[in-house]
C-alpha cells in the first residue's frame, strides 16, 4: 500500500511538472506573442507606416477633368495609378453589402483582427487542408497589405508579412471608421487594365460611377478581390459568373437579399460595356492635354528656347505673368510646401467644356471629313505625280522632289523609329534603307476606324500627310467659357494641336479688323469706291498688286459692305490705302492676337499666322459691344477633399467703341445672309441671327470660317499638315472646306432642347437705328480711295497711331 501510495505521489508530480511545463510554455508564447508585437509596433521588426502614412495610407489618387454639365471627361495620373477618389456615400449598399458578407462577415464586430475566423482557416485550411475553410484575413487586414506590404517572394516571406499586417490592422482601426476603411479598400483595388479603385474600375467596365452600380455588378467586383485575373470578366467570363454567383448566395446568406432575388440575379448575364481608360481616347482629347501642359508649365527659361522660338518665348513669359491657369502647380503649394502634381493629389478640375457640344463638334468634323471632304481629296491627288503635295506653278519642276525629300527627310527624323535606330548606332544609310524599302506591318489611321496594313515606313509617313487637317473651338461670347474644343482629326495618331499651338495665314478672315479700323476711323458701310485693281507700296518699297477672283462690277462703284460681303479683296486694299498698316497691326494686338505680325499692307489680306483660339476670341468683340472675352478654359479646382483651391474668371478688353461695332456687326451678318457664307441659309438651313467669315489663303492652303450667334462664336480652320498639301482648285476654299463643319456643329446644338441658352430664336442685341447699314449716324464719304492715307489721329485710336 505504501509502495502504491508512493507510485501516485510521483505519478502526481510528474502530472504537476507536465502541467508546469504546459504553463510555462503557454506564458513563454504569450510573451514572446507580445514581445514581437511589441517590436513590430515599434518597427524593430520589419516595416511598419509612420502615424502620418497611417493618416495619409493612399497619397496617389488621379485628378480628374470635368465638364461644366458633370459629365468627367478624362484623368491625369502615372500609367498604372489610375485611381480616383471615392466618398463612402458614393458606393451603392450593394457593394458594401457584398464586400461585407463575402470577405468579412463580422466586419461590424472585431476591431481588425477576426479571432474566430483566424482560428477556423487555421484549424480547417491548416489542418485540416479544406479549401472549404475561409480565409482568416479581415477586410482592415486585406488594406493593411494592399497599402504596406510588397509581394512576398516565398511562403516563408508571406508568413513573416502576416503578424506585421495584423498590427497594422489594428492600427487602421484605431484611426479609421468602419465605412472609411471599407471606402480605402475599394478606392485601393487593383480591377486590372489601369482600373485602380472602384470609380475607374466602374467607369472601365460598365461605364457608370460607383453609385449606379446593380446588384450583380456590385457582386462582379467584389468577386475579383479574390483573384483578379482569374476572374477576369473580359478575358474569363465563365470563371467571372461564377465567381459572382458566390457572392450572390453570400449576399443571401446573410440576409442581406431573398432567395427570390438571389436566383433571379445569379441568372442574370454579365454585360459589360467594356472601356479601357486611355488618355488618348474620350471626349475633347486635345483639350485636356492642352490643359496638362498648361498647368504644369515651368516658368519659361530663354536658354531652352532655340532661336527660331524666342517668340514663343516671348507668349509663354507673358502667359507666365498673366495667365492665373499657366504654370498653375508650379506657382501654387500644398500645406506641406510641396507644389501641386497633378497626377498623384486627386484634384478635380472643373472646365467650361459641355459634354454634349463637345460630342457634336467632334461629330461634325468626323461627319464632314469621312463622308465629304477627305474622299474628295483622295480622288483629286489619285492620280498625281506629286500626291499628297501640290506646288504652285511658279515652283521649277527641277526644284519639287528636292522639296518633297527636304519635307519627307525631316518627319523620318522626328520619327520615334529613326531616334531608336540612331540610339541602337545605326548609320544614316542604314536608316534610308530600312525607311524606304523594309515593309512592316502596322496598323494606321482611317476614317472607318484603324486599318491593319503592311508598309514601308516612308509610305506610312506619306500616308499620314495626306490627311487633311483640322481645328475647332467654340465659345460663349459673354462669359469666355469654351464649350468645345477639337484640336485635330485624331489624338491617338495626330497629336498636334491647331487651336492653341498651332498657327495658320487666316487669309480674308482678317478683313471685319481692318474694317474695324475704317469704321473707328469714321467710314460707314456705305461708304462708295470704284471696284478696280488696286496698287499699294509696301514698306520696302516695291508695288504690291493683288489678285483678286472677284470680277463682277468691275469698273462700278461699290460700298464698302458690299466689298466685305463679298470678301473682296480690291476694295480691301483700296480700303487700306486710307489706313495705318501699324494702326492695324496694333488693332490686331487688341484683338488678342499674339504671334508675329509684320506692319505691311499685305497684312491686310490675312497674312499674319494666328491660332484658332486666338481668332475666336477675336470675334467675340462682334457680339460684346466692342469688347472682347479671353477664352476659359477652367472655373475651378477642388482638391482631394472637395475644398475650392482655385478659382478663374474671363479676362476682357475693350476694342472698339460700340457704334463701330454695330457697323461691323451688320456687315458681318450681311456675309451670312448674302455673301460669301450664304449657303448657311440655302445648303444648311439655318435661319438663326448669325454673321460669319470665310477665309482662304494662297492657293488654297488654309480655309477658315469663323462663325457667331448672339451668344456663341465658333471657328474652325482646315488645312494639310504642311502648306503643300491642299486642294488644286477653289473646292479648297473655306466656304467649301470649313464652314460645313460649323453649319453641322450648329445645327446639332439648336437640336438640342437643354442647351437653352444656345438657341435658334436669339435676337442680337442691336439700338435702333443700326440695322440699316446706311445709318445717318454713318460718316459720308463717297470716295474713301480717293482721301489721303492717316498718319495720326486724335481721340479713342491714339494709342493705334503713337
Amino acid at each position: 500500500m505504501k509502495r502504491l501510495k508512493n507510485m501516485l505521489t510521483l505519478s502526481d508530480k510528474t502530472r504537476m511538472k507536465v502541467n508546469l511545463m504546459i504553463w510555462y510554455g503557454f506564458g513563454a508564447v504569450i510573451l514572446f506573442a507580445v514581445i514581437l508585437f511589441w517590436a513590430i509596433s515599434q518597427g524593430f521588426i520589419g516595416y511598419m507606416p509612420t502615424i502620418e502614412q497611417l493618416e495619409n495610407p493612399i497619397d496617389r489618387y488621379a485628378s480628374q477633368i470635368i465638364a461644366d454639365d458633370g459629365v468627367m471627361l478624362g484623368s491625369y495620373s502615372y500609367s498604372m495609378d489610375n485611381r480616383f477618389q471615392v466618398k463612402y456615400s458614393e458606393l451603392s449598399p450593394e457593394l458594401v453589402q457584398a464586400l461585407i458578407a463575402t470577405e468579412d462577415n463580422r466586419f461590424q464586430q472585431h476591431s481588425g483582427i477576426d479571432v474566430r475566423g483566424l482560428l477556423r482557416a487555421i484549424i480547417k485550411r491548416g489542418l485540416l487542408r479544406q479549401k472549404s475553410g475561409g480565409g482568416g484575413s479581415t477586410i482592415t487586414q486585406q488594406l493593411a497589405k494592399q497599402i504596406f506590404s510588397p509581394n512576398a517572394s516565398s511562403f516563408m516571406q508571406r508568413l513573416f508579412q502576416k503578424p506585421i499586417e495584423w498590427v497594422i490592422a489594428v492600427r487602421l482601426e484605431k484611426y479609421y471608421t468602419k465605412e472609411e476603411i471599407i471606402n480605402m479598400y475599394l478606392n485601393k483595388f487593383d480591377f486590372l487594365y489601369s482600373a485602380v479603385g472602384i470609380q475607374s474600375a466602374a467607369r472601365t467596365y460598365f461605364n457608370t460611377t460607383p453609385s449606379k452600380l446593380k446588384p450583380q455588378e456590385a457582386a462582379l467586383f467584389v468577386g475579383m478581390c479574390k483573384n483578379p485575373s482569374y476572374y477576369n470578366p473580359v478575358k474569363y467570363p465563365e470563371h467571372a459568373v461564377l465567381r459572382r454567383n458566390t457572392v450572390i448566395e453570400q449576399m443571401y446568406k446573410y440576409g442581406y437579399i431573398d432567395r427570390q432575388k438571389c436566383d433571379s440575379l445569379s441568372a442574370t448575364p454579365i454585360e459589360l460595356n467594356f472601356m479601357r481608360v486611355d488618355h488618348k481616347e474620350g471626349l475633347a482629347p486635345y483639350l485636356r492635354e492642352y490643359l496638362r501642359l498648361t498647368l504644369t508649365a515651368g516658368k519659361p527659361d530663354r536658354s531652352r528656347y532655340p532661336s527660331w522660338l524666342q517668340s514663343r518665348f516671348y507668349e509663354d513669359s507673358l502667359a507666365w505673368e498673366t495667365n492665373p491657369l499657366y504654370g498653375w502647380c508650379n506657382k501654387n503649394f500644398k500645406p506641406n510646401g510641396k507644389p501641386y502634381n497633378i497626377h498623384t493629389d486627386g484634384l478635380k478640375i472643373y472646365t467650361t467644356i459641355n459634354s454634349r457640344m463637345q460630342q457634336y463638334a467632334e461629330d461634325a468634323v468626323r461627319q464632314h471629313f469621312s463622308k465629304t471632304l477627305q474622299p474628295s481629296f483622295f480622288r483629286e491627288k489619285k492620280s498625281s505625280k506629286y500626291a499628297p503635295f501640290t506646288f504652285p506653278w511658279e515652283v521649277p519642276v527641277k526644284d519639287r522632289e528636292g522639296i518633297i525629300n527636304r519635307i519627307l527627310n525631316n518627319a523620318i527624323a522626328q520619327s520615334s523609329r529613326y531616334k531608336t535606330m540612331k540610339a541602337q548606332g545605326a548609320s544614316d544609310t542604314e536608316i534610308e534603307t530600312v525607311f524606304k524599302t523594309q515593309k512592316f506591318d502596322m496598323s494606321v489611321f482611317s476614317w472607318n476606324g484603324m486599318r491593319d496594313t503592311v508598309m514601308t515606313p516612308l509610305d506610312s509617313i506619306k500616308y499620314n500627310k495626306s490627311f487633311l487637317r483640322t481645328a475647332f473651338m467654340s465659345m460663349d461670347s459673354h462669359t469666355g467659357y469654351v464649350k468645345a474644343y477639337v484640336g485635330g482629326i485624331d489624338f491617338a495618331n495626330f497629336q498636334y494641336d491647331m487651336v492653341n499651338t498651332g498657327r495658320r495665314q487666316i487669309g480674308s478672315t482678317v478683313k471685319p479688323f481692318v474694317y474695324s479700323l475704317a469704321m473707328v476711323e469714321g467710314f460707314t458701310p456705305c461708304d462708295e469706291m470704284v471696284h478696280a485693281p488696286q496698287q499699294i507700296i509696301n514698306e520696302d518699297g516695291t508695288l504690291w498688286t493683288p489678285q483678286n477672283s472677284n470680277k463682277t462690277q468691275g469698273g462700278e462703284k461699290v460700298t464698302l459692305q458690299w466689298g466685305l460681303q463679298h470678301s473682296d479683296n480690291w476694295v480691301t486694299v483700296g480700303l487700306m490705302k486710307n489706313l495705318s498698316t501699324l494702326a492695324l497691326e496694333r488693332l490686331l494686338r487688341s484683338f488678342g492676337m499674339r504671334g508675329k505680325i509684320e506692319a505691311f499692307p499685305s497684312m491686310c489680306l490675312g497674312t499674319p499666322e494666328i491660332s484658332v483660339a486666338e481668332m475666336v476670341s477675336a470675334y467675340t468683340v462682334f457680339t460684346n459691344k466692342g469688347i472682347r472675352i479671353e477664352p476659359l478654359y477652367v472655373t475651378r479646382i477642388e482638391d482631394i477633399y472637395g475644398n475650392t483651391i482655385a478659382s478663374f474668371a474671363p479676362q476682357v478688353n475693350e476694342v472698339l467703341p460700340e457704334d463701330a461695332n454695330y457697323k461691323i456687326l451688320s456687315m458681318l451678318k450681311s456675309v451670312v445672309d448674302g455673301g460669301t457664307a450664304n449657303r448657311l441659309r440655302y445648303a444648311y438651313g439655318l435661319k438663326a441671327e448669325m454673321g460669319g467669315k470665310t477665309g482662304t489663303t494662297q492657293n488654297q492652303s488654309d480655309g477658315w470660317f469663323i462663325g457667331f450667334t448672339p451668344n456663341l462664336v465658333s471657328g474652325c480652320w482646315v488645312g494639310g499638315e504642311e502648306p503643300l498639301i491642299h486642294f488644286n482648285t477653289m473646292e479648297g476654299q473655306g466656304a467649301n472646306v470649313a464652314l460645313p463643319v460649323f453649319a453641322l456643329y450648329m445645327k446639332k446644338v439648336f437640336a438640342d432642347k437643354e442647351l437653352t441658352e444656345y438657341k435658334e430664336k436669339e435676337k442680337f442685341d442691336v439700338p435702333a437705328g443700326f440695322d440699316d447699314p446706311c445709318s445717318s449716324r454713318s460718316r459720308p464719304n463717297n470716295n474713301p480711295a480717293s482721301s489721303p492715307p492717316r498718319t495720326s489721329t486724335s481721340g479713342w485710336l491714339d494709342e493705334f497711331y503713337d
